[in-house]
């Protein structure tokens, strides 16, 4: 099994494009196959300077490396299309001379007239079985001539010539037989006039030379497919044809159309896989690694957006999707892209997370806000923190307080609750907390608590304030599990500062 991710460096790749490269990337490793990647950049006009090298990056971060192609090798390069320009035009040629291709000299004028005389007649405009005759080509010149002009050095295209009155057949893993009438379908230019090929010749010519089996592409491509399926035809390599796949669209989250790369400035959630910048463009947009997600998070949302295993399961390793996939259990309609949903999924896979391994993703970002503490104690910080968080750097920005002295404390809640005679009772529960060995947490609250009713003070009136006291909010982690971070010392004066800051605000 030999399949392919064959993306065009015109910008940032879309994360509809890396669900294309996760699907193929999985059909691959499941069968032992091969995922390569080749860049398809014959679209001159529309290249963009540090596309190819975003997109290799973007593959490397999510963790699904082609084993061939593009800055990676093997025996079937080069594998940017640019590079192979000059094998194109022969075959080409030997369409050509079998009669599956002609010459096209029309201008855009020309064709401009061609398609207003079809609108003024009620009739859309199609360059093909019924029309090509009366336009400027080689079908309506004699060779004589045909040959005259390019010898005078007119801009010509190739279009492919598509046959009349016939049905094509796609067979289509995920669609079943999807039929086409050549009477619905456009002659396609094959070759351009600054002599690069078009999409539909290179990809099929590239498709054989490379042994691809299976050709995964989003289901835009499907219009496309019968006219693959007569070029292999016309080619003679039917025998060789590689199965079709044509995936379901990613849908905006209100399911009105297609999720564009627009879509996340409009919507405020990434759309691309890594932030990105481009000198060539104006736009700046943030990835999905800028909004702080992790790549196992991204792949196992993506996976799902379309495909499903029968027992319905959410969370999945790459290893396991790899076990689990098949392009059978792909689904036909659209899928909405939820972006609630993919917050979710990072968030499990924090939670799951060992806290050094979370505390080692961190660091750098602590340091940078200035947060001199030990390994250990950030590593602490992120085992009281990774449940209440959906990134990792929000154990730093919602946990500031296990890092910073000085305390932004909820002081409408506060004023709500608070009563200076409760204060002798917090003092003497906090005398008693910061004279036990606080290394056992679990044992410092249940000690504290039997203080408490001894004493006959409310738990539900001191505990909160303790809380208040050590996170300045009521949503930080447990009482005697911040107590036991921040020692007895730092304990005791957290408290003495906000019980003088409770008093001040009645």
């Amino acid at each position: 099994m030999r399949v392919r991710f064959a993306p065009s460096p015109t910008g940032a790749l879309h994360i509809g494009g890396v669900r294309t490269a996760l699907y193929n990337y999985l059909l691959a490793k499941k069968h032992g196959g091969t995922f390569l990647l080749r860049v398809e950049d014959t679209d001159q006009t529309r290249f963009v300077a540090g596309a190819e090298q975003y997109i290799i990056e973007s593959l490397r971060w999510l963790g699904i490396m082609p084993t061939e192609g593009q800055n990676i090798g093997g025996e079937y390069g080069p594998y940017r299309q640019s590079e192979r320009k000059p094998m194109y035009a022969d075959y080409a040629q030997q369409l050509l001379r079998d009669g599956h291709a002609y010459y096209a000299f029309d201008t855009p004028a020309q064709l401009e007239a061609a398609r207003n005389a079809a609108t003024s007649n009620g009739q859309p405009f199609q360059y093909g079985t019924a029309s090509r005759d009366g336009l400027d080509n080689s079908l309506s010149l004699s060779a004589e001539v045909t040959q005259a002009r390019i010898a005078n050095g007119e801009h010509y295209v190739i279009r492919m010539k598509i046959p009349a009155g016939e049905q094509v057949l796609v067979q289509d893993i995920i669609r079943g037989e999807v039929t086409f009438n050549t009477q619905e379908l456009d002659d396609k230019v094959l070759m351009k006039a600054d002599g690069m090929p078009t999409y539909h010749l290179a990809n099929i010519v590239d498709d054989y030379l490379m042994k691809i089996t299976h050709v995964i592409r989003g289901e835009e491509w499907l219009p496309s497919a019968a006219h693959h399926v007569l070029l292999y035809r016309f080619f003679g390599w039917t025998a060789n044809m590689p199965q079709f796949a044509h995936l379901p669209l990613i849908l905006k989250p209100d399911g009105n159309g297609k999720l564009s790369k627009r879509d996340g400035a409009k919507f405020g959630f990434p759309v691309f896989p890594m932030n990105w910048l481009s000198e060539s463009e104006p736009d700046h947009f943030m990835g999905f690694d800028g909004a702080g997600f992790e790549p196992e998070a991204v792949i196992n949302f993506l996976a799902l957006l379309g495909w499903s295993d029968s027992d319905n399961k959410e969370m999945y390793s790459l290893s396991e999707l790899v076990d689990a996939f098949s392009l059978e259990r792909i689904n036909k309609s659209g899928a909405r892209f939820n972006y609630e949903k993919a917050k979710w999924f990072n968030q499990q896979y924090i939670m799951a997370m060992d806290a050094s391994t979370l505390a080692a993703k961190i660091k750098d970002k602590a340091v940078a806000k200035g947060y001199n503490v030990s390994d250990e104690h950030l590593t602490e910080a992120c085992r009281l923190m990774k449940e209440r968080v959906t990134f990792a750097h929000e154990v730093l920005d919602k946990g500031y307080y296990l890092f910073e002295d000085t305390l932004q404390y909820d002081d409408e809640n506060i004023k709500k609750k608070w009563k200076p005679e409760l204060r002798p009772k917090i003092e003497a529960v906090v005398t008693m907390m910061t004279t036990l060995p606080i290394a056992d947490a679990a044992l410092a609250e249940e000690q504290a608590k039997a203080f408490m009713t001894d004493e006959g003070i409310k738990m539900g009136e001191v505990l909160p304030f303790l809380r208040f006291s050590l996170a300045g909010t009521m949503q930080g982690p447990g009482v005697f599990e911040m107590s036991k971070l921040f020692g007895q010392a730092e304990t005791k004066r957290r408290i003495a500062v906000a019980l003088d800051h409770f008093d001040g605000l009645v």
